[in-house]
C-alpha cells in the first residue's frame, strides 16, 4: 500500500503526526522541528496490523449538508432526505445563496449571469434549453452541487455572478458495485423516474455505465394583468410539459501507472418534449374597464432533442506536486421545436368569433462544440504554480420557419423566416500563484482570453448588417490575501473580474411569436457585460463564515419588454446600463445534539439596476432584500432520521426591471435505512403550505404589469435506493494505485 502525503508551506515550528488507519494501530512520530522553507523527508512509515481488528467493521457516517470550503459552498444532495425526487432545477432553489426567477434563470446571490457547470465543464446551454437540461436531471444522479462565487483563473471567465458546479455520482469502491434507484413524485400530475449504475474497478482500471429514465407531466401557471397603452389585458394561462427522457453515461479511467490515468468517457441524452399552453386573455378599454374582446390562445410545441459528448482526458501526478491534466472533448446538440399556435379573438357577449390568427413555426437549432485545454502545476518558491491554456470553438445554427394557416393551408412566411448561424472562438491562457507566509495565505491568478464571433443573419428580408463580427481581448485578474487571526478566526479578502456574453439566441434578430400578444426577438449588437467582485469574509472554527460582498457590472444586459409596437409587447436583451449590488451573508453549519444538526444561511442585499430604455426614458430600480435557509435534521435512530428545512425571501429584484413579492416555503422528509444499509427509502413533502408561488410587478414608463404563477411545488415524493455487491473498504494490497479519480466529465441532455 502507497499512502505518499505532501504537505506544503508549512510555517515553522515543532510538530508531530499521527497516523491512523482502520486495521491498523495507530502511528506517532516524536517531535521535531521545521525552519521557514525546510523540506522535512519523514521517510517510509510502516504500520502495524492491530491484533484487536474485527473480522469486519461497518462505518456508517453523513457527510454535512452544507460544506463552506474556503473557494466554494457544497450542497451535499446525497445527504438531504429532502432532495429526494427533485430535478436538478429544484434543487437550485434550496442551495444556500441561489434563486431561480419565474423564467427559469438562475440567480446567484441576487445577480443573474450564473455559469453552470457540470462535472467541471461549462454547458453550452442557454436560456429555454438549459432550464430543459436541469428540469431532466434528477437528483439521484447528483452527488453534490457546488457554488463558486469568486472563481480563480484557471475556469473561464463567463459567467459574472459566479459559477454552480453540478458533480454527478461516481462510485469509488473497488470491485463489482451497482446502485439502482426509483422515484415517484406526485403533484397535480404523477412523475417518475429511475437510474441504475454499474462499476468495476480494480487495480489496473475502471469500468463504469450510468443509464437513467425520467417521464411525467408538470404543470405550470400564470396569471398577469398588464396595461399597455389605454388598454387592459388580463392574462390567465395554465402549461404542461412532458415526454420522457433518457441520459446515459459510459466511460473508463486506466491507470496507465501509479503516477497516470488516461480517461474515456461518452455520454448523451435524448427526449421527446411536449409543452402545452392554452391562455385566455379578456382585453378591455382602460378608460371605461369595458371588455371589447377576448383572446383565446393556445400553443402546441413538440420536439426531440439529442446530445453526444466524447470525452479524453489524461492525468499524471508524480505526487511530488507536479501535476499535468490534459482534456479533448467534442459535443453536438440536435434540438427540433414544432410549435402550433391557433387565436381566435371572441365576442365577451356571446363568445362568437370575431377573427382568427393561426400559425405554426418549425425552428431546429444544431449545436456542435470542440474544446481542449491543458493545466499544469508545480511547486515554486515556497508555494504552487498553476498555469494552462484552453481552445474552444462553437458552432449554433438555427433555422425559423414561419406558416400562417390560412383554410387550413400552410404558408411560409419569408418575411418572418430566416436562419442565423453564430460561430464564436474563444482562445484562453491563465497563471495562477499560491502560497503561505506565517499567518498570511497568498493567490493571485491572471487570464487572458481572445474572442472572435461572428454572427449570419440569413434572410429574404433586406436587413442592414446582417452580419455581425467581434474580436476582442480582455484580461481577467483574481487574486486575494488571508490572515490566520488564530486556530479559530481567519480573515480573507478576494477580487475578481469577470464577462458574461449574450447567450446565442439573443443575439438572432428575428421575431419569434411566443403567443399573439408577445414577441420575443434577438439583438445582434449586445455587447457583453463585466462585473468587479469584491469580498471580505470572516471565518470562525473552519464553519461559521460571514462575508461582505460587493459587484459592479458595466453594459449590464437583460430581457427588457418593449411597448412602441401597439398592442404586442417585444421581450429583446439590451445593454440596459449598470448593476450595483452590496451584500452581506453568513453561513452557519452547527450540531446543536448528538441526534440535532442544523445549517443556517442568511443574506442581505442591496441591488440597484439603473439605464436607459428605448426613448431615452430613464429607469432606475432598487430593492434591498432579506433571505434566510434553514436545515435541520433528526437522528431518531440508527438507522432513521427526519428532516425539516425551508426559505424565506422578502421582496426582491428579478432581471432588471421586475419587483418580486415576499414569498416563502418548508419541506419535510423521512428517511430510514433498510438492508444492512444498503438500501434507503425516502418520504417527502415538498413546500407544505404551498407558499412558493411568486408575485412580480414592473412598473416602468408605458407599461405596468402584475403577474402572479407558480409551478408544482407542493409534491409527495417516494424515493428507493439499493446497492449492490461489495461496498467494503478493501485490503491494503488493492488500494496500491488508487490515485486521484481524473476530473469527471460532461453528463448533461435535456429533457422536460
Amino acid at each position: 500500500m502507497d499512502g505518499a502525503f505532501r504537505l506544503r508551506s508549512i510555517p515553522a515550528g515543532e510538530y508531530f503526526f499521527t497516523i491512523s488507519f482502520v486495521g491498523y494501530a495507530d502511528y506517532r512520530t516524536g517531535i521535531f522541528a521545521i525552519s521557514e522553507g525546510e523540506a522535512k523527508d519523514l521517510g517510509t512509515i510502516q504500520l502495524a496490523a492491530d491484533e484487536n481488528v474485527l473480522d469486519a467493521v461497518e462505518v456508517v457516517a453523513q457527510r454535512a449538508l452544507i460544506e463552506v470550503q474556503p473557494d466554494k459552498t457544497v450542497f451535499n444532495v446525497e445527504g438531504s432526505t429532502n432532495a429526494t425526487g427533485n430535478t436538478a432545477m429544484e434543487l437550485m432553489r434550496k442551495a444556500p445563496g441561489v434563486t431561480v426567477d419565474n423564467n427559469d434563470n438562475i440567480i446567484l446571490m441576487g445577480k443573474s449571469g450564473t455559469m453552470i457547470y457540470i462535472d467541471g465543464k461549462p454547458s453550452p446551454l442557454s436560456g429555454a434549453d438549459l432550464a430543459a437540461l436541469l428540469n431532466s436531471m434528477q437528483s439521484s444522479e447528483i452527488e453534490a452541487i457546488e457554488i463558486i462565487t469568486n472563481p480563480s483563473a484557471k475556469y473561464d471567465a463567463e459567467g459574472d455572478a459566479g459559477i454552480i458546479n453540478i458533480r454527478l455520482k461516481k462510485n469509488k469502491s473497488l470491485g463489482t458495485n451497482a446502485n439502482i434507484n426509483a422515484n415517484y413524485n406526485q403533484g397535480f400530475y404523477a412523475k417518475y423516474s429511475g437510474s441504475a449504475s454499474v462499476n468495476y474497478r480494480n487495480k489496473f482500471m475502471n469500468v463504469f455505465g450510468t443509464y437513467s429514465l425520467n417521464t411525467g407531466t408538470w404543470r405550470h401557471w400564470m396569471e398577469t394583468y398588464r396595461e399597455q397603452n389605454d388598454l387592459i389585458f388580463d392574462s390567465r394561462s395554465v402549461s404542461r410539459r412532458g415526454g420522457p427522457y433518457n441520459g446515459y453515461k459510459v466511460g473508463a479511467d486506466f491507470y496507465t501507472s501509479e503516477k497516470s490515468t488516461l480517461v474515456f468517457i461518452v455520454s448523451g441524452g435524448h427526449n421527446d418534449r411536449i409543452y402545452q399552453t392554452n391562455n385566455l386573455t379578456p382585453i378591455a378599454d382602460m378608460a371605461t374597464g369595458d371588455v371589447f374582446q377576448v383572446l383565446q390562445a393556445s400553443s402546441d410545441n413538440t420536439g426531440i432533442y439529442f446530445n453526444n459528448n466524447v470525452n479524453l482526458n489524461y492525468r499524471f501526478d508524480n505526487r511530488e506536486g507536479i501535476s499535468w491534466n490534459i482534456d479533448a472533448d467534442y459535443g453536438s446538440f440536435r434540438i427540433t421545436n414544432e410549435t402550433y399556435q391557433p387565436n381566435f379573438y371572441l365576442d365577451p357577449v356571446n363568445n362568437a368569433v370575431l377573427f382568427e390568427n393561426i400559425f405554426e413555426t418549425d425552428a431546429p437549432t444544431n449545436i456542435d462544440i470542440v474544446s481542449s485545454k491543458v493545466d499544469h502545476e508545480r511547486p515554486l518558491w515556497g508555494g504552487v504554480l498553476s498555469a494552462g491554456a484552453k481552445f474552444a470553438y462553437v458552432i449554433t445554427d438555427n433555422t425559423f420557419d414561419f406558416y400562417n394557416i390560412i383554410d387550413g393551408e400552410q404558408q411560409l412566411d419569408l418575411d418572418r423566416s430566416n436562419n442565423f448561424v453564430y460561430e464564436e472562438n474563444v482562445d484562453a491562457a491563465y497563471v495562477s500563484f499560491v502560497r503561505d507566509i506565517k499567518k498570511f495565505g497568498i493567490n493571485a491568478g491572471l487570464r487572458s482570453e481572445l474572442t472572435h464571433s461572428v454572427g449570419t443573419l440569413n434572410s429574404s428580408q433586406d436587413i442592414e448588417n446582417q452580419k455581425v463580427e467581434r474580436t476582442y481581448l480582455d484580461f481577467f485578474p483574481s487574486g486575494g490575501v488571508s490572515y490566520r487571526l488564530d486556530e479559530k478566526n481567519q480573515l480573507r479578502l478576494n477580487y475578481s473580474r469577470r464577462i458574461q456574453r449574450p447567450n446565442y439566441d439573443a443575439l438572432n434578430p428575428f421575431e419569434y411569436r411566443m403567443d399573439e400578444l408577445t414577441y420575443r426577438r434577438g439583438n445582434p449588437f449586445l455587447q457583453p457585460q463585466y462585473t468587479n467582485s469584491l469580498s471580505l469574509s470572516h471565518t470562525f472554527n473552519y464553519s461559521i463564515t460571514t462575508s461582505l460582498n460587493y459587484s459592479y457590472t458595466r453594459d449590464f444586459f437583460s430581457s427588457i419588454s418593449d411597448t412602441t409596437e401597439g398592442t404586442r409587447t417585444f421581450l429583446e436583451t439590451r445593454n440596459l446600463g449598470y448593476q450595483e449590488t452590496i451584500g452581506l451573508n453568513v453561513s452557519a453549519p452547527f450540531s446543536i445534539a448528538p441526534w440535532w444538526s442544523t445549517y443556517t444561511n442568511a443574506g442581505l442585499n442591496n441591488l440597484t439596476n439603473g439605464g436607459t430604455l428605448e426613448g431615452g426614458r430613464e429607469v432606475s430600480i432598487k430593492a434591498f432584500s432579506f433571505s434566510v435557509y434553514h436545515q435541520s435534521t433528526f437522528n431518531i435512530s440508527k438507522n432513521a432520521s427526519f428532516e425539516i428545512s425551508g426559505w424565506y425571501s422578502t421582496p426582491s429584484v428579478w432581471g432588471a426591471l421586475y419587483k418580486v413579492a415576499t414569498n416563502w416555503s418548508m419541506d419535510i422528509g423521512f428517511q430510514q435505512r433498510l438492508f444492512e444499509n444498503r438500501g434507503n427509502l425516502k418520504l417527502s413533502f415538498t413546500d407544505v403550505f404551498h407558499t412558493a408561488p411568486w408575485d412580480a410587478i414592473q412598473d416602468t414608463p408605458g407599461l405596468y404589469l402584475d403577474a402572479h404563477g407558480g409551478w408544482e411545488s407542493q409534491q409527495i415524493r417516494l424515493s428507493f435506493s439499493y446497492m449492490l455487491g461489495n461496498q467494503q473498504v478493501k485490503g491494503a494490497k488493492n488500494r496500491k494505485t488508487s490515485i486521484d479519480d481524473a476530473t469527471n466529465r460532461v453528463g448533461g441532455g435535456e429533457g422536460n
